[in-house]
C-alpha cells in the first residue's frame, strides 16, 4: 500500500471509531489571547484546530526563545491527545506572511517586496527558511501565501499581495507554498477568492465574472494547488458573481476547487467567516445555519474560535447530516495523518533554538532585501560616494523604526524586535565611519538640513488590514485604531503618524538640493507634489530584518539595486483602478486632463548601470518555445536586469488583454560584460478561455514582445 492510501486507509478506520461528539469536535477551534498561569483550564483540548500558543506568550517585556515556545506547544498537543478518546493531534495554525509569526522568528521583506525581486529561486529560499521556522516549533498549517490580485492599489492589504500580474503572483505563490510543504507544514493560500472590491474596498462583493475570475484572479490558486502541491486554502469574506459568500459557495469550494482541480487538502475558514454568512451576508438566520451552510458547501475547518457548542446546535437541529460532518473530518483525518502528527507529534525545542534566525538564515533575509529594493528615480546622487560625504541628514518617520512593516510581523502584542537587527538611522550611525550624521523632527529640517552635504527621508504610511486608502498621499498627522481580533493579529491596533510627511520632503528639497526619499510603505504613493523636487526616490517597501544593511548598501554602491514593480504606480488615486494588462478600450484610455498612463509601469525600475538586450532568437520546442538572447552591461556597475516576455494577441474568440507577461527571468551580469539567457515560452502561452468558459487553444495570432518593463518592448516575435 502506498502512503497516500495508508495516510487514507488510516483516517477511514479511526474515522469508523469516532462518536459523533468527536467528529464534531474535529471541526471546532480555539484562540487564546492571554497565555497565562489559566491558560491551560481555559483551553478546550478537545478541539482540532488551535491557534497556536506561541502568538500570545511574549508579554509584559519577556520575549520567549523558540524553544520555550516549542514547549508551550508540544504541551498543548500532549494533553490534548491525553483527553482525546483516541489520542488524535490538534492542528496547530499561525501566520507566515514574511516570517514564521509564533515570535521573533526570521523575517523577510513584506510580500510585495518579495514579488519586486523578480526572482522565484529566492523567493523559494526565503519560504523554506519560513518553513523551517515555522515547522520547528510545532506549528503545522501556515495561514499564507496571500496570492489574491492586487489591481487597485487603494487596497490596504495590497502589501501581502505579489502584485498585479497572474504569471508573476503563480510564480511567488508557487514559491512560498513549495517552501512551506517540503518542510511539513501545510501551505494555505488565502483569500479564495479576489477578497475586495472597486475602491479597494476590503472584503467587500465582487464584481468581477467568471470569466474574470478564471482568467485572472483564480489562476495563483489554481497555480499553487497543482504546481506547489499546497494541502490547504482559507476562503475569502466577500460574496461573488453567482450571489454566494465565498464561504458558502459550492461553486467555488467544490466544483472549480475539488471536482476541476482536484484538490485534496482542506478548506478553513477567514477568522469570523463563517459568522459572516450571517451577519454581513445575512443568507444564514443565525451561526448554527450558516455553519452548516458552509460545510454543505464545502468547507472543512472553522476558524479561529468556534466553540463546541454552536457545532453541535448545527448537529442537534437537524442542519447536518452524518455525512456532512463525516467529509470534513476525513479531510481533516487524512491531513494529519500525512503530517506524522499521530507518529512524531513534539517537537525538539533545543532544535528551534538552534535553527531560528540562524546564519544562514539571516544571510537568505539579506539578499531577499538586497533584491527587493527598487530605484525608481536618480538624477546621478546614487550611490553617494563616502569621501565625499561629511555631513549626512537623516529625516522622516520611517528612519528610526524597524523596517518591517506592522503588517503580520511579530507576535500579539509586541512588535518584531532583534537585538542584532538596527532601524536605518541607527545603522548609519554604526557603520558611516567618519560622516557626521544630523538628525531631528520634521520641524527641525529647515534649521539642519541646509548644512548637509545630503539629505535623506524616510517615509511611513499607514496601511495593511482593514486601513484601506482613498487618497495615495503620504499619510499626515493620521491615527488608525481597530479592535478586531484581526488588527490584533496584525499588531497595528494603534498605528500613528504624526508629521506631515509631503510638507517635510518639500521642506527638505527646499533646504538643499540634494535630497534622496527612500520610500517605506506597501503600495505606490501619491508624488505628485514632490517628485520633481528630489534628486532621487528609493522603493524600500519595508524590506524585513535585512532591510536596514540592504538600504544602506544601495545608498553606498556596495549593492546595485535591480528590483521592479510588481504593480503600475499611479500618478494619482483618480487613475484607480490601474493595471497594464486591461483589455482594449472602444474609445481611449486616458480623461480630459490625464493621459491614463501609470507614472512607472509595471515591471520598471532603474538601475545604477546601464543594460542593452541584444536581438533574441525563437526556437520551437516540444512544451512551447525558447526565446534566446544576451544581456549586455554597458556600465561600471556589476548589476541585474529582468529580461520579460510579454504575449499580446489578434483574431482570438474573444477579447484578450492589450498584453500578458508570460515569462521573465532576473539575470546578473558583470560590469562591461554580456551575460546569455534562454528563457523558456510555456506551450499553454496561446490557450485561453473561450466565451463558454472552456479553456484550450481556440486560435489566434499571437506576438511576443520582449523587454525591461510592460511598457519598453523593443523586439516583437511573431509565434
Amino acid at each position: 500500500m502506498d502512503e497516500k492510501n495508508n495516510y487514507q486507509k488510516r483516517a477511514e478506520a479511526l474515522l469508523s471509531q469516532m462518536s459523533i461528539e468527536e467528529k464534531l469536535h474535529q471541526l471546532s477551534a480555539q484562540m487564546i489571547f492571554d497565555i497565562d498561569d489559566k491558560y491551560e483550564e481555559r483551553r478546550d483540548h478537545l478541539c482540532g484546530s488551535y491557534r497556536n500558543p506561541g502568538h500570545f506568550m511574549h508579554r509584559d517585556g519577556k520575549i520567549s526563545t523558540p524553544g520555550e515556545v516549542a514547549k508551550r506547544i508540544n504541551r498543548d498537543v500532549e494533553i490534548s491527545m491525553e483527553k482525546q478518546p483516541h489520542s488524535i493531534p490538534p492542528l496547530e495554525h499561525g501566520e507566515t506572511l514574511h516570517g514564521a509569526q509564533w515570535g521573533m522568528a526570521s523575517i523577510m521583506p513584506q510580500p510585495i517586496g518579495l514579488a519586486s525581486t523578480f526572482d522565484p529561486e529566492l523567493v523559494k529560499e526565503a519560504a523554506d527558511v519560513i518553513g523551517k521556522e515555522t515547522a520547528a516549533v510545532g506549528v503545522r498549517q501556515a495561514l499564507a501565501p496571500v496570492v489574491n490580485i492586487a489591481r487597485d492599489v487603494r487596497w490596504g492589504r495590497t502589501i501581502e499581495t505579489f502584485g498585479e500580474d497572474p504569471k508573476l503572483a503563480s510564480d511567488m505563490g508557487v514559491a512560498m507554498t513549495r517552501g512551506l510543504e517540503e518542510n511539513g507544514v501545510i501551505a494555505t493560500p488565502k483569500h479564495f477568492v479576489d477578497n475586495y472590491a472597486d475602491g479597494g474596498r476590503d472584503s467587500n462583493y465582487s464584481t468581477h465574472s467568471e470569466l474574470e475570475l478564471r482568467e485572472v484572479y483564480l489562476k495563483p490558486f489554481e497555480a499553487c494547488f497543482k504546481e506547489g502541491h499546497a494541502h490547504g486554502v482559507m476562503a475569502s469574506y466577500n460574496s461573488l458573481f453567482n450571489g454566494l459568500p465565498a464561504h458558502a459557495n459550492h461553486w467555488l469550494l467544490t466544483k472549480i476547487l475539488r471536482d476541476e482541480w482536484g484538490f485534496d487538502g482542506i478548506v478553513v475558514s477567514d477568522y469570523g467567516g463563517v459568522n459572516g454568512c450571517e451577519g454581513a451576508h445575512k443568507i444564514a438566520a443565525d451561526f448554527p445555519e450558516a455553519l452548516a451552510l458552509c460545510l454543505k458547501a464545502g468547507l472543512d475547518v472553522t476558524l479561529s474560535d468556534i466553540k463546541y457548542d454552536v457545532v453541535k446546535e448545527a448537529w442537534d437541529r437537524g442542519l447536518l447530516t452524518e455525512e456532512d460532518i463525516n467529509v470534513p473530518v476525513l479531510r481533516i483525518l487524512k491531513r494529519k495523518f500525512e503530517l506524522g502528527l499521530f507518529d512524531e507529534p513534539f517537537v525538539d525545542p533545543d532544535e528551534a533554538d538552534r535553527i531560528v534566525r540562524c546564519d544562514a538564515h539571516k544571510a537568505t533575509a539579506l539578499k531577499a532585501a538586497r533584491e527587493s529594493i527598487v530605484l525608481l528615480e536618480n538624477d546621478g546622487i546614487l550611490p553617494l560616494n563616502k569621501k565625499k560625504i561629511k555631513k549626512l541628514g537623516v529625516f522622516g518617520p520611517g528612519a528610526d523604526v524597524l523596517p518591517t512593516g506592522r503588517n503580520y510581523s511579530g507576535p500579539f502584542g509586541h512588535l518584531w524586535e532583534a537585538p542584532d537587527v538596527l532601524t536605518p538611522l541607527a545603522y548609519l550611525k554604526a557603520h558611516a565611519e567618519g560622516i557626521e550624521i544630523v538628525t531631528g523632527a520634521d520641524s527641525d529640517i529647515p534649521a539642519l538640513a541646509s548644512d548637509c552635504d545630503v539629505v535623506l527621508y524616510f517615509t511611513t504610511v499607514v496601511e495593511g488590514e482593514g486601513l484601506d486608502r482613498s487618497d495615495l498621499k503620504l499619510p499626515s498627522y493620521r491615527t488608525a485604531t481597530s479592535k478586531d481580533e484581526a488588527a490584533q493579529i496584525v499588531d497595528k491596533a494603534t498605528l500613528t503618524v504624526e508629521v506631515d510627511q509631503e510638507s517635510s520632503i518639500i521642506a527638505l528639497a527646499a533646504a538643499n538640493k540634494n535630497s534622496v526619499v527612500f520610500l517605506m510603505n506597501g503600495a505606490p504613493v501619491d508624488m505628485t507634489a514632490w517628485k520633481d523636487k528630489v534628486r532621487a526616490i528609493v522603493e524600500a517597501w519595508y524590506p524585513g530584518e535585512g532591510g536596514s544593511e540592504a538600504i544602506c548598501d544601495v545608498l553606498w554602491g556596495n549593492y546595485n539595486p535591480g528590483g521592479k514593480l510588481p504593480v503600475c504606480w499611479p500618478k494619482n488615486a483618480g487613475q484607480l483602478p490601474l493595471f497594464y494588462a486591461c483589455k482594449p478600450s472602444g474609445r481611449g484610455y486616458g480623461y480630459e486632463n490625464n493621459d491614463g498612463k501609470p507614472l512607472y509601469t509595471f515591471g520598471y525600475g532603474l538601475s545604477y548601470t546601464t543594460f542593452e538586450l541584444g536581438a533574441p532568437s525563437l526556437k520551437k520546442t516540444e512544451d512551447g518555445w525558447d526565446v534566446s538572447l544576451e544581456v549586455a552591461n554597458k556600465g561600471d556597475f556589476d548589476g541585474d536586469e529582468v529580461v520579460q516576455i510579454y504575449i499580446k494577441s489578434k483574431k482570438t474568440k474573444v477579447v484578450r488583454p492589450l498584453k500578458e507577461l508570460v515569462a521573465y527571468k532576473r539575470v546578473s551580469v558583470k560590469k562591461n560584460g554580456k551575460t546569455p539567457v534562454t528563457i523558456h515560452i510555456p506551450e499553454n502561452a496561446t490557450a485561453y478561455y473561450d466565451s463558454e468558459m472552456v479553456y484550450g487553444k481556440h486560435g489566434g495570432e499571437f506576438t511576443l514582445l520582449v523587454g525591461t518593463s510592460a511598457e519598453n518592448t523593443p523586439f516583437a516575435i511573431e509565434l
